[in-house]
């Protein structure tokens, strides 16, 4: 065999342009492909050269073929794992042998007349990861394949797949029942963080490259891009890990290190610039080894490998933002249903907000701040949706379920037409909601204040609509968050101003800056963490860095021009912080005052209760604050050590237990005591289940996103908070690790309206 000669290989560049003309051909499907076998197995030199496409039986199905048999063009059909074709479909690699007929996987097809052929080649034709076909060479000589062939025909796979997926070969009847696109209904059951049900089309956030943006016309130039890409990649990982400003709903350090070391691995660099010599732009190179990274690693058993694919695949989204891939935040279909890996607050906030009108993620966290400003915008966000960016199509029909966390992607008409009745009754509900505006009063005759939390201007402009008694919380941090520079003293007094007018004679209480931890200005000042959520943030920013915290005080002092200004200090971990913090504002109101400027009428400031510490030294520092508000979300992470944003612990223990409530019941008794007005803010306000506990520990205030007002409000008017606090009282000393069980079990017996039985079996 030495003296075989390999048949020469053309330049792999002028296949890549006959096949981007050949897109450019009106023709059918089937003589598309058929002109695609003969085009590869002429410029490659191969006698025969086969196009298999996956069924929708996960069989592959002869679909074109230069060489062999015309009649077994869709007669042929192999079995999963079936032979050489399906073992490389099963391994999702490349295959090669010099005797065919030799190999233990070798299945004979006699109808095909491939007896004359020994050497055989296989690649897979990945679309996205995923496995849509199997492209072959064969030759009647038995040589070895060289590495060079191999990569030539991958290539050409990665185009292929495009070609195989586009509307005219899928939707042709030769090639009906294969499974090259994405077509069956696919139903992800996840996480509800924000309520709402919409139908709409998706829009992958980190889409795979378009067929037109595959093939390049210039090969250095693009060589030359790649470059620059990677080199502006790794100087910005370099930055975040150098700055220790780790950016929203992004990797944590340990991550970025991890990415530091792939960015700057030979073997990638090499490969991706390999592509590109062979022709492909440098975005269809990026995808190439993605897809077959990540069809490799989806097969792997070991969930160590899996975790790696997740790295690669952001390192990979990272690259294609440098090379200016990806979704245009602002240009959106209508009804658009975005589905991502993950997503930052400061990302939902750059989206087109009348045209966005679902969020779905394969990670994400009840408590996470995208989903706290997805509550803000009114808009549905479901999360834990593993798998669905595999699943799913640009232009997709989708069914986003906000209030039970379940995706639909391609619903058959059935489902669409229960949901469809489904969001005719929540459009009902919403109305019965919208008229319950005055007073929330429980059966018992207990008044109970329901107030919204907001952090942007638009979502004032329904405060009278849902009936909430004021703003219990204002987040100041997100005009901070959108904005590349410090804000100036007059903007951020103009927006507090605007907040104020937008309230009318409603109450609201502003959260002064609570930056840090993964909530990241561009201009804040910012350290290496090891643990950023127990870092330097909030408060500590605040006290350290006086000069921020003292130029938000003035301009919401401006702002007030003299009416009843509420303000609120976060992340307090010990009383003399809140001394502290008290003695700096004081000393703004002497300085406007003495600057002639209108003070505020009456000046109130709070404190938000958000750590175990400040919980069991609240006595200490009781007489220093005008009121309390309880911050569940973070007072629970502390509590149970269970980082909110980590979603294999961020539901792994209840605010229900025993302890939590005994924790939660002594913070209200001790401003009780004192007769200090104390509040409950967040998630936890927000749960029928929840907040009808809370109002039976003595709490008379909660504050909640706008959407969970109406629901609320309807809850209190069942509740009768004396027979529930009655049981509670009798089972806070109990053993067991939730009361969530017994309180379900007990419903009505123990006072509780049906909403809230019915919520909480729900969750």
């Amino acid at each position: 065999m030495d003296d075989v000669k390999t048949p020469s290989v053309r330049d792999p560049r002028r296949l890549l342009k006959r096949m981007r003309e050949l897109m450019a051909v009106q023709e059918n499907a089937q003589a598309r492909l058929d002109h695609l076998t003969a085009m590869i197995a002429q410029e490659a030199g191969w006698d025969v050269c086969s196009i298999y496409l996956a069924r929708q039986s996960n069989a592959l199905e002869l679909c074109a073929t230069f060489g062999l048999k015309p009649e077994s063009v869709h007669s042929v059909r192999l079995q999963p794992g079936e032979g050489l074709v399906g073992l490389v479909a099963r391994r999702a690699r490349p295959l090669s042998t010099s005797n065919a007929r030799a190999h233990p996987a070798f299945s004979y097809k006699p109808e095909t007349g491939e007896e004359p052929f020994n050497t055989f080649v296989g690649v897979p034709i990945l679309r996205g990861g995923r496995m849509v076909g199997v492209l072959t060479a064969q030759t009647s000589q038995e040589r070895q394949v060289e590495v060079d062939e191999i990569e030539t025909l991958q290539t050409v796979a990665m185009v292929l797949a495009e070609i195989v997926a586009s509307g005219d070969i899928v939707e042709s009847e030769e090639m009906a029942g294969l499974d090259v696109r994405q077509s069956r209904p696919e139903r992800f059951q996840g996480g509800a963080y924000s309520g709402g049900v919409v139908q709409g089309v998706a829009v992958l956030f980190e889409p795979h490259v378009e067929s037109t943006r595959l093939i390049a016309e210039d090969p250095v130039a693009e060589e030359e891009r790649l470059d620059t890409a990677i080199n502006s990649l790794r100087a910005s990982i370099d930055q975040m890990l150098d700055s220790g400003r780790i950016p929203f709903g992004g990797p944590t350090r340990d991550v970025l290190q991890a990415y530091r070391m792939f960015a700057h691995d030979r073997g990638w660099m090499e490969r991706l610039r390999e592509a590109v010599r062979r022709g492909l732009t440098a975005e269809a190179a990026v995808e190439r080894v993605r897809n077959e990274n990540r069809a490799r690693l989806m097969k792997a058993s070991d969930p160590t490998f899996r975790e790696r694919l997740h790295d690669l695949e952001d390192l990979a989204n990272r690259l294609l933002r440098h090379l200016e891939g990806g979704v245009n935040l602002a240009d959106l279909p209508d009804n658009a249903i975005i589905i991502a890996r993950n997503i930052g607050p400061a990302e939902l906030l750059d989206f087109d907000r009348e045209k966005l009108k679902g969020i779905a993620l394969e990670e994400g966290s009840a408590s996470s701040h995208a989903a706290i400003v997805a509550k803000a915008l009114g808009i549905p966000l479901v999360g834990r949706l593993e798998g669905a960016l595999d699943r799913a199509e640009n232009g997709d029909p989708v069914i986003l379920d906000g209030e039970f966390g379940i995706l639909h992607i391609r619903p058959q008409p059935d489902v669409e037409e229960t949901y469809q009745e489904r969001m005719r009754l929540l459009s009902e509900r919403r109305m019965a909601y919208a008229e319950m505006r005055g007073p929330a009063v429980t059966q018992d005759g207990v008044r109970v204040g329901v107030h919204m939390n907001a952090g942007l201007l638009i979502e004032l402009m329904a405060l009278d609509e849902i009936g909430a008694d004021g703003v219990g919380l204002f987040r100041t941090e997100f005009q901070f968050m959108v904005s590349e520079t410090l804000p100036r003293l007059s903007a951020q007094a103009a927006v507090y101003k605007s907040v104020l007018d937008a309230a009318g004679d409603k109450p609201v209480v502003f959260r002064t800056l609570d930056l840090g931890g993964d909530k990241v200005a561009p201009f804040a000042p910012s350290t290496k963490e090891p643990n950023p959520a127990l870092g330097w943030r909030a408060i500590r920013m605040g006290l350290d860095r006086p000069g921020l915290l003292r130029y938000q005080m003035r301009a919401l002092i401006q702002a007030a021009e003299g009416r009843p200004l509420q303000l609120m200090f976060p992340m307090i971990a010990a009383p003399w912080e809140m001394r502290a913090a008290r003695d700096m504002l004081d000393r703004e109101v002497r300085h406007a005052k003495h600057a002639g400027h209108a003070i505020p009428s009456d000046l109130k400031v709070g404190m938000m209760l958000e750590t175990p510490g400040m919980a069991w030294a609240l006595e200490h520092v009781i007489d220093t604050v005008d009121f309390v508000s309880v911050g569940a979300n973070d007072l629970m992470q502390y509590f149970f050590a269970a980082d909110r944003q980590n979603t294999r612990v961020s539901d792994r223990y209840d605010v229900l237990s025993p302890s939590a409530l005994d924790l939660l019941k002594r913070i209200n008794d001790v401003c009780v005591a004192h007769d200090t007005p104390v509040s409950v803010c967040g998630e936890v306000a927000a749960k029928p289940l929840e907040a009808a506990v809370l109002i039976a520990l003595g709490y008379r205030s909660l504050s909640m996103a706008s959407g969970n007002i109406g629901p609320i409000k309807k809850l209190v008017s069942g509740l009768d908070t004396a027979k529930l606090g009655t049981w509670l009282a009798s089972r806070l000393e109990s053993p067991a690790d939730s009361l969530r069980p017994l309180l379900l079990e007990a419903g009505e017996d123990a006072g509780l309206p049906r909403e809230a039985v019915e919520n909480g079996r729900a969750i």
